[in-house]
């Protein structure tokens, strides 16, 4: 955000409603702890108010205080219930460019305050469909990257297809939303485990994999160890916890369709990978980063940039993992990627996270983790399990150091 600027005069009521509202929409596009914490220090400091923020995945706790008048006189605090944050890259960007313009005196409170409820209005039925769109795309590319064969590639994509519908369903249907996971889960395992058993033989965990490829919670878990050593550590906490709750719901939805397949005799037919030329890579890398645009909401201007970066993170951590190793590689696509965020932030006073999320998407350790887990339950070996651990530990490490490192390449001046 920027520097403070002349207001024109308002109520206290009125700065304090237009900040708790900021707060919340920053919190539902899904804003890290330290970054929503930051970003609203500084409008509350330009509105003239005192603001304690307090943020964790599932709430906030704002504390205002007017500091024109005496010591305690004005103290107010609000405890705000919210359902975790999805990321919504236009609705950022809107509630972004409404701040600065309510700082910068271009925009009354009142009026900021109304065009911050008017992001909420319902998605229409092209957006809808053009998610479930978003979520077919997505993990027939994935598997495409992964160089699967022509059938496994077309038998993920049609599984995401009805993993989109299904998370549209569990969305208007609240006492479907806990399950939603597990249910997206045994879908993809029971129509895997049918295409293998009847069809032709599959690389069937990698199918399942790709498949859920949207619901991984990658970003999660890298969001709650950035949060953990920035010190924000109850929310880092939460986040984390949240999402290896979710690589468990995805598990026991796999296992069970998989035990539901022994007990009535199927026998899903299971084969290694035969690679496919490397062509078939290079034209799923676009794919995957417009399915990407789509899933994260971008604005349909941001479209170039959104898919700019997923392709460069992913190139340069591949060019950088066959040189160096691949936690090197992950180290300086995350280092890259995060200073580039952080220059656009700069430079062109958006909000970085424009760069900084689709650079880094392909680099998140959200497959791994499941694969871990599902090879722990299906074998009964902890071995197995620990490798995967150890897999996803390294890789959290190093996107981590190199979120780190990015910041003290070039620190950014803005929050989001």
């Amino acid at each position: 955000m920027t520097a403070p600027s002349p207001l024109p005069a308002s109520t206290y009521a009125a700065r304090l409603a237009f900040v708790v509202e900021l707060a919340e929409h920053l919190h539902a596009y899904g804003t890290t702890a330290q970054r929503l914490e930051g970003a609203l220090d500084s409008v509350a400091t330009s509105l003239q108010l005192e603001c304690e923020p307090w943020s964790n995945p599932t709430g906030l706790i704002l504390t205002f205080s007017d500091p024109a008048r005496p010591p305690g006189e004005s103290d107010t605090t609000r405890v705000i219930r919210l359902p975790p944050g999805n990321t919504d890259l236009a609705s950022l960007c809107e509630a972004d460019r409404i701040a600065e313009d309510v700082v910068a005196g271009r925009l009354d409170l009142a009026a900021g305050h109304a065009a911050l409820r008017a992001l909420d209005k319902p998605p229409g039925a092209r957006w809808k469909a053009m998610q479930v769109f978003g979520f077919g795309l997505a993990a027939g590319a994935v598997a495409a990257l992964l160089r699967l064969p022509v059938l496994d590639i077309l038998t993920a994509g049609g599984i995401g297809l009805l993993i989109g519908l299904l998370d549209l369903l569990t969305r208007q249907r609240p006492q479907l939303r806990e399950a939603g996971d597990a249910l997206a889960a045994l879908l993809a395992g029971f129509v895997a485990i049918t295409v293998a058993s009847f069809v032709a033989p599959l690389n069937l965990n990698t199918v399942i994999i790709a498949s859920l490829i949207v619901l991984l919670p990658g970003m999660s878990l890298t969001n709650a160890i950035n949060e953990l050593t920035s010190q924000h550590l109850v929310s880092g906490t939460a986040r984390f916890a949240g999402a290896v709750t979710t690589v468990m719901k995805l598990s026991v939805g796999t296992v069970i369709a998989l035990t539901l397949a022994n007990l009535v005799g199927w026998v899903p037919q299971v084969r290694a990978s035969h690679p496919q030329p490397d062509w078939v890579e290079w034209v799923a890398l676009p794919l995957a980063a417009y399915a990407f645009a789509l899933l994260f909401r971008s604005a349909r201007r941001d479209y170039p940039i959104v898919m700019l970066s997923a392709v460069l993170g992913y190139l340069i951590s591949r060019l950088a993992g066959e040189a160096w190793g691949s936690p090197a590689g992950i180290f300086v696509a995350a280092l890259v990627m995060t200073a580039a965020g952080n220059a656009y932030a700069r430079f062109v006073q958006r909000p970085g996270a424009l760069v900084r999320v689709p650079g880094i998407l392909m680099l998140v350790p959200g497959s791994a983790s499941l694969r871990g887990m599902m090879n722990l339950v299906q074998q009964q070996d902890v071995t197995a399990g620990q490798d995967a651990a150890l897999a996803v530990f390294n890789i959290l490490l190093a996107l981590v150091a190199g979120l780190l490192f990015g910041n003290l390449l070039l620190p950014t001046r803005r929050n989001l």
